[in-house]
């Protein structure tokens, strides 16, 4: 019973091991999907935007499309804080001790997962395109190129971080779903006995031996109700 887990984590209460944690799979995806958000976030906010000699507004490097820049600033971003919140669901998820709350939380990994990868998926073609169709009179000087292709490299990797946090989520989907323990709502036994009525061991419908009543009753009355006394016997 004790080696039973609920989609991928044991009972709820149990002591946090770092250790462990940092060593999951999971944990490790969701540290690199947040470390690659942060390099293409960082690579078109920073070196995204050039100008020509003789320009003094800046445009955006992929092809001066601003839609290219601002779709890679703002999936980099909310894929950050969404790593985070996963992580910090992660390290919540043990002390859940609702099995209907955790399927519910492992659903939405699945999904999200899923979501963000196609979202890198499209964000990869479309900064590949865009990249690919930029005039060189637009940066006759080159700026940004090596965080232009960064950024689409990133966005490349992105697809299969995403991908393998969804598969392993239906994984731990499966591992609830399969297990017969959590299948059903878990109700403490204490509470089931302290709902029951008491019945006393003898019971009040207890047949005496025969004649063994009455001849008990006599005794006893003639033990303590002070008038029997002694009895002296003759032999």
């Amino acid at each position: 019973m004790e080696g039973m887990q609920a989609y991928g984590a044991g009972k709820a209460g149990g002591a946090f091991d770092p250790v462990t944690f940092f060593q999951q799979p999971q944990t490790i995806l969701r540290i690199v999907s947040w470390l690659f958000s942060i390099v293409i976030f960082g690579c078109i906010a920073n070196e995204g935007y050039i100008n020509r000699p003789n320009e003094v507004e800046e445009y955006c490097i992929f092809n001066r499309n601003q839609n290219a820049c601002n779709y890679g600033v703002f999936m980099g971003s909310m894929a950050f804080l969404c790593c985070i919140a996963f992580l910090a669901l992660d390290v919540y998820f043990p002390q859940i001790s609702s099995v209907k709350d955790r399927k519910k939380a492992v659903l939405a990994d699945v999904g999200l997962s899923a979501f963000w990868s196609f979202m890198w998926f499209v964000g990869f073609c479309f900064l590949a395109n865009q990249w690919q169709v930029t005039k060189l009179e637009d940066n006759p000087l080159k700026e940004g190129g090596d965080a232009a292709r960064a950024a689409i490299t990133f966005s490349f990797f992105s697809i299969f971080t995403w991908a393998g946090q969804s598969f392993l989520g239906f994984q731990r989907y499966k591992l609830g779903a399969d297990s017969a323990l959590f299948s059903q709502e878990y109700t403490d036994p204490s509470q089931d006995a302290a709902g029951a009525p008491y019945t006393s061991f003898g019971g009040d419908d207890l047949e005496s031996p025969e004649g063994g009543g009455a001849v008990g009753q006599a005794n006893s009355d003639g033990a303590f109700d002070g008038t029997g006394g002694y009895q002296r016997q003759d032999y």
